[in-house]
C-alpha cells in the first residue's frame, strides 16, 4: 500500500512540474515581445543621438533577459525535480534538492547575460544606426553576422529521428548541454544503451541522464521563433521566384 502510495505521489510530482514549466512559456514569450518593442525604440533613440536613453534601454534589456533566465533555470530545476524524484521514508529536502538542480543548470549555460543572444541582438540594432557593415568593438565580422540568427537552439535536427526542430511532436532539451531531441526516441536510446551513453551529437562530450531532459518554458518559445523565421525566409524565397518568371 505504501508503495502504491509512493507512486501516486511520484506521478504527481511529475504532473505539476511539468504544468509549472507550461505555465511560464507565456511569460517568457512576453518579455521577449518586451525586449523587441524596446529594440526598436532604442534604435529610434540612437538616430535622436540620445545615448543616455539608449543606455537606459539596454540596462532595462538586461535585467529583462536576467529575469527570463532565472525563470528558466528554476523551471528546469523544478521539471529535473519531478523527473528523478522518489518519495522514501525519510522527509525530502527539496529545498536543498532544488538548489542542487539550479546550480546543475547554471553550471551548464552561459552566466554572462551580455552575451545572451537577445541582449546582443539589441546591441546589434543600436549599434548598425551608425556603424552599418562595422563589427562590434572586442568582435569579428563574422561574430556581428551570426548575431542575427544566433538563437538558444544549438542543433536544427534531433540527431537520432533526423527530424528538423521545428516538425518534433515532443521536443525536450539536455540541462546538461542543451541539444534538442524527440524525447520518445531520445529516451529509447538511453535505455538501449543501459542508461548511461553519451549525447548523439557529433563532439559533445556529456553523459545524457534522461532526468534531465526537460522542455524547459523557452524551448517552446524558441522553436516558434525558429518556426516563424522560417516561414519567412520561404515566403522571400517565393517572391524571389516570382519576380524571376
Amino acid at each position: 500500500m505504501a508503495s502504491s502510495s509512493h507512486g501516486g505521489a511520484s506521478g504527481r510530482i511529475k504532473n505539476l512540474a511539468a504544468t509549472f514549466g507550461s505555465d511560464i512559456q507565456p511569460f517568457i514569450s512576453d518579455i521577449r515581445t518586451t525586449v523587441g518593442v524596446m529594440k526598436n525604440i532604442a534604435v529610434q533613440l540612437e538616430k535622436d543621438n540620445l545615448p543616455d536613453k539608449v543606455k537606459e534601454m539596454e540596462d532595462a534589456v538586461v535585467e529583462l533577459v536576467d529575469l527570463s533566465e532565472h525563470s528558466v533555470h528554476f523551471s528546469s530545476a523544478v521539471q529535473a525535480f519531478g523527473n528523478r524524484y522518489q518519495p522514501g521514508e525519510q522527509l525530502t529536502d527539496f529545498h536543498k534538492v532544488f538548489e542542487d538542480e539550479i546550480l546543475q543548470y547554471k553550471a551548464n549555460r552561459n552566466s554572462d547575460v551580455q552575451k545572451h543572444p537577445l541582449v546582443r541582438q539589441f546591441k546589434e540594432a543600436v549599434w548598425k544606426v551608425h556603424h552599418e557593415g562595422q563589427p562590434m568593438p572586442g568582435e569579428e565580422e563574422e561574430d556581428i553576422v551570426m548575431t542575427s540568427t544566433q538563437s538558444n537552439i544549438l542543433n536544427f535536427k534531433c540527431p537520432l529521428s533526423g527530424k528538423p526542430i521545428t516538425e518534433l511532436q515532443e521536443p525536450v532539451r539536455s540541462m546538461q548541454c542543451r541539444h534538442i531531441y524527440e524525447k520518445q526516441v531520445i529516451m529509447q536510446y538511453i535505455q538501449s544503451k543501459n542508461n548511461s551513453t553519451r549525447c548523439p551529437i557529433p563532439g559533445c562530450p556529456k553523459v545524457l541522464d534522461a532526468n534531465v531532459l526537460v522542455q524547459d518554458p523557452s524551448l517552446a518559445v524558441d522553436i516558434d521563433e525558429m518556426r516563424k523565421m522560417n516561414n519567412k525566409e520561404t515566403n522571400v524565397e517565393d517572391f524571389t521566384m516570382l519576380d524571376e518568371d
